[in-house]
């Protein structure tokens, strides 16, 4: 993070929260800089270039939350313009570009962006980007995005990554040939459960200079107070991913070995399809873990049972969490669809925390135990 305005003055090293909506001018035609809070705000720029600073990019944009962040970012497109974009994506996603966008004339192509030929074979005239989700929501698929990076370029085409489960810790898209990375800094950036923000870095001056004017002049921004909460997590960002992986390396270890479980979706296994891409692309597996049970009746007692984890929505909190997507994160998405996809009544979705393994694996232990759930 690059200091703040007055921060190398006085020598605090915590940012100041700039709390005001404008900005007095020394005299007429000049300005410090900062003139209003929509526009520019000390603090939330201190996190806007930080952000860029860690992704590689030209510029950051911080947003009031992630869906914020897609919606700025997908203005960029026009009446007849066509997206690629990842078909098991987060429900929120598909409900932007499938009940919100599809009425202002921007089609949307769900595909399995695991496989580049799938990807290729969608491309058409009209298409202008292509948005990966990698590893996937909550299925953990995993897209080559340097291979559909080069594929975009050739076509003319930008490439969009939602790294939201993977942060530039774990993964840098603009390095692999992304032009655009979008975040729910909600979850692992801010990761104590205690702020909604989304960021955006842009790869190029001029695809900055458009979000720039895009934000401003829409003005879903992200306050002072909140810019500060994602600057104060994500000091600790590495620190609490190294923690959370480990933890759920070994869950999903466990949970594959489990008489309830019918499978696991995790990278880290080396039974996972995206395991070997993902460990070449990326510097860790994520904090994510999804199960499938052998019988739909348990997700419920699981859900009513644990003690340790929480049911709720969201992920990358130190707080460990279990969500039910296809009631939740992803009950706007066709029932068949879903289906189809393998989000059904028994996937669970893990987002795991940094407190004791053996605890959480003996929380997880008691909330299976029961006989319907082996049946």
């Amino acid at each position: 993070m690059q200091l703040g305005v007055g921060q190398d003055l006085t020598g605090a090293l915590s940012i100041p929260i700039y709390q005001t909506a404008t900005f007095r001018h020394p005299c007429f035609g000049e300005s410090t800089g900062y003139d209003y809070s929509r526009s520019g705000n000390p603090t939330r720029r201190v996190l806007e270039t930080g952000i860029a600073r860690l992704d590689g990019g030209a510029g950051g944009f911080a947003y009031a939350s992630g869906m914020a962040a897609l919606t700025n970012l997908l203005l960029l497109f026009k009446r007849g313009d066509h997206l690629i974009v990842t078909e098991d994506l987060y429900g929120g996603t598909f409900r932007l570009l499938d009940k919100i966008f599809s009425q202002y004339g921007l089609a949307a192509a769900f595909v399995d962006t695991s496989d580049p030929e799938l990807v290729a074979l969608a491309i058409k005239d009209e298409t202008k980007a292509i948005l990966l989700e990698t590893p996937t929501n909550p299925l953990l698929k995993v897209a080559d995005i340097g291979k559909i990076s080069a594929m975009a370029r050739e076509k003319g085409l930008l490439t969009i990554v939602d790294n939201t489960f993977m942060t530039p810790y774990l993964q840098r898209p603009l390095s692999m040939g992304a032009d655009l990375v979008v975040y729910s800094a909600t979850k692992f950036l801010a990761g104590h459960n205690d702020v909604v923000a989304g960021l955006i870095v842009a790869k190029s001056e001029e695809l900055a200079e458009r979000l720039y004017f895009l934000q401003n002049s829409v003005g879903a921004v992200l306050g002072p107070q909140d810019s500060w909460l994602v600057i104060r997590g994500m000091k600790t960002l590495g620190v609490r991913l190294d923690r959370q992986t480990e933890n759920a390396q070994t869950i999903a270890g466990w949970l594959a070995g489990h008489k309830a479980v019918r499978r696991v979706f995790y990278p880290g296994l080396e039974t996972h399809p995206g395991h070997l891409l993902l460990k070449e692309q990326a510097g860790g597996f994520g904090a994510v873990v999804s199960f499938e049970l052998l019988d739909k009746s348990a997700a419920e007692q699981i859900l009513n049972k644990v003690k340790l984890i929480s049911f709720a929505e969201s992920l990358g909190g130190v707080e460990t969490l279990i969500t039910f997507p296809a009631y939740q994160t992803h009950a706007d998405i066709d029932p068949l669809e879903r289906e189809r996809l393998g989000i059904n009544d028994r996937l669970l979705r893990l987002s795991v925390g940094i407190e004791d393994v053996d605890d959480l694996l003996a929380d997880l232990e008691q909330a299976l135990i029961g006989e319907e759930v082996y049946v």
